[in-house]
């Protein structure tokens, strides 16, 4: 019955991948369990739904450590690439956001310790963009935002994005880090405690804070495929080339 819902990657005899007929687009609506499964098969189609699926929360985590965006973009990377190539690692007990949220924090924090001994690498200064209007008074409420976000000690601010960017549980929180729900508390409160209850309202009600530009995704998402085994025979489907 799912089969006949997506596509299927299917390998030639020549050793070309190809696919089978019926795709309708429903493998980005299956649940994870079912791409998972999928994905340890090699269908790539289910490898790029789950990407696609969770790189803003994965590429938000990172920036919450290493706040320059190139630096997060290859956390990432490395992140996926450890995830997909061993995917029996992945115990369904748990989310399997968390499960991936863990894996680029922990790779995050090694990148970061590699760098001024230990220190996360300054943001690079980026040109100021060229808006009007109601567009250049958010890009500027962005800005504030972030520095204000990036001016947290690290252990204030991933709690911080997690909770209050990304939106996601107290409880998924603590799993996605490692520690214990009341440690995700009490960093909460006190990031809340230094930015004050105006400017966390304001982080919570922004649109895009951290946010994953579309070239990046793709470039994340193309990276991946090309260094998963046979990943230099994958493409993306319906992506730009």
């Amino acid at each position: 019955m799912l089969q006949s819902l997506t596509q299927v990657l299917t390998v030639e005899p020549n050793g070309v991948y190809g696919r089978r007929a019926g795709d309708n687009g429903a493998v980005d609506n299956l649940p994870d369990l079912l791409l998972i499964e999928r994905s340890r098969a090699g269908e790539h189609r289910a490898i790029e739904a789950l990407l696609r699926r969770y790189s803003r929360r994965l590429y938000r985590v990172a920036r919450s450590v290493l706040t320059e965006e190139d630096a997060a973009e290859s956390a990432v990377l490395e992140a996926y690439l450890a995830a997909f190539a061993d995917l029996s690692r992945y115990a369904p007990t748990g989310k399997f956001a968390a499960w991936l949220t863990r894996l680029t924090f922990n790779q995050a924090r090694a990148l970061a310790a590699g760098v001024r001994g230990g220190q996360p690498a300054a943001p690079r200064q980026q040109p100021p963009e060229v808006l009007a209007g109601a567009e250049a008074q958010e890009a500027r409420e962005r800005r504030e935002l972030e520095q204000a976000i990036v001016a947290l000690p690290e252990v204030f601010r991933t709690v911080l994005v997690l909770r209050a960017v990304e939106g996601i549980s107290g409880i998924e929180t603590a799993a996605s880090l490692g520690v214990h729900e009341t440690t995700v508390r009490t960093r909460m409160y006190r990031a809340q405690r230094r930015l004050g209850p105006e400017l966390v309202q304001r982080i919570r009600l922004a649109a895009a804070l951290l946010e994953l530009a579309p070239e990046r995704l793709d470039r994340i998402v193309k990276r991946v495929l090309a260094q998963l085994p046979h990943g230099s025979m994958l493409t993306m489907s319906g992506s730009p080339p």
